[in-house]
């Protein structure tokens, strides 16, 4: 097999997307460390489940939705269930299961730190778009997703992420 190496310009492209995603990281972080005590994925947990039907998830779905491996959430949700944030719950239908629930200290806590982050989310990245750009970004992202999520034709590297079950289990009742 060849190697398909990068064009002068696909490089260049490669290593803006790079510099822009950790630069973009660390200002997220910093900011909820200041603001709010806890790292950026601590608040992307806390957001997905205030945005969850009933405040809670499966904890395979939680880890599916923010696209880290169970491992990585499991221990997260530890630390945000010492802080009185989230608690953990049995799955009645499936022992295996485990469904993280947004307390209600929890939904305080995102409404509080919410306000800083998007001021941040805004400055750092939409206030250096246009319209056209922020629709672009849009647009380029979800074709990455997709791909990477094995459909529009691409290579199903799907099937290797950490967070993907290979079959779903029943919901939780």
């Amino acid at each position: 097999m060849t190697t398909r190496w990068l064009t002068p310009e696909e490089q260049r492209a490669w290593r803006a997307y790079i510099a822009a995603t950790h630069l973009l990281e660390d200002a997220l972080d910093r900011q909820l460390q200041q603001d709010a005590g806890m790292p950026h994925l601590y608040y992307s947990i806390l957001a997905t489940l205030s945005e969850a039907p009933g405040r809670q998830l499966r904890m395979t779905d939680l880890a599916e939705a923010l696209k880290i491996t169970r491992s990585r959430l499991t221990y997260a949700v530890n630390r945000l269930e010492k802080d009185g944030l989230v608690r953990r719950e049995s799955c009645r239908s499936d022992k295996r299961g485990s469904i993280a629930v947004l307390t209600d200290e929890g939904m305080a806590e995102v409404e509080r730190a919410a306000p800083g982050h998007v001021e941040t989310v805004r400055a750092t990245l939409f206030d250096h778009l246009s319209e056209e750009q922020v629709g672009q970004l849009e647009e380029i992202c979800g074709r990455i997703t997709r791909a990477l999520e094995g459909e529009e034709g691409a290579r199903p590297a799907a099937d290797d992420v950490p967070w993907r079950r290979r079959s779903s289990p029943p919901p939780c009742s």
